[in-house]
């Protein structure tokens, strides 16, 4: 039924808060930033809006030219840490992956993210043999719901499907008229999806 299966990253295929949270709270000491500190939790509420919008959220007061300047100097830290230890993967990722693609399914990758980072994603699990594309706003110039349009064109995908874990995920899939499944283990909530799986493992009955 479905010809191209598309993920989100963040609370989908790992989770890097934990870590992104260390990255981030150093970023800000270093910028000169006393006083605030984020939590993982804080990052899970917030991982799906685009980058710009994450930084505004926890520093609403700071004028827009300070905030281009802060997000590229924790991102750079972000990376830096995740270099050093990766996110955690979602128990059997690799094995419902690896059988997806077995099953002659295609696999991409759509998220809001920084530039830079789902390449971080591949190196760090060696997972790029899986997927065929991957787009951000950083490659395209575009948001979620555009970037799942364009990447099911340029793959030729006739009926492709949108797996993430918030409202937000699921806000961009109905935007861009493809189908949701909804990782109810990932960072937020959703209601009456089209599809719901409480692992990644759960896709393998999905996609039979």
């Amino acid at each position: 039924m479905f010809d191209g299966i598309i993920f989100d990253v963040d609370g989908t295929l790992w989770d890097s808060t934990p870590i992104v949270k260390d990255a981030w709270n150093q970023a800000f000491i270093d910028y000169g930033i006393s006083g605030v500190t984020i939590t993982a939790d804080d990052l899970r509420g917030l991982f799906g809006l685009p980058m710009d919008e994450i930084i505004h959220r926890i520093f609403p007061d700071m004028n827009r030219e300070e905030r281009e300047k802060l997000g590229p100097h924790c991102f750079s830290y972000e990376h830096k840490f995740l270099e050093e230890k990766a996110g955690i993967l979602y128990p059997e990722l690799e094995r419902a992956l690896k059988e997806l693609k077995n099953r002659g399914y295609k696999l991409s990758i759509v998220s809001n993210c920084q530039g830079g980072y789902i390449e971080l994603f591949y190196r760090k699990t060696g997972f790029d043999k899986y997927f065929d594309d991957q787009l951000c706003p950083a490659d395209s110039g575009l948001l979620k719901a555009e970037n799942i349009k364009l990447i099911a064109e340029r793959n030729g995908y006739n009926n492709p499907i949108y797996i993430g874990d918030t409202r937000m995920d699921f806000e961009a899939s109905t935007k861009a008229g493809v189908p949701f499944v909804f990782a109810s283990y990932g960072f937020g909530q959703v209601e009456n999806p089209d599809y719901e799986i409480v692992n990644p493992i759960g896709l393998l009955d999905i996609f039979k």
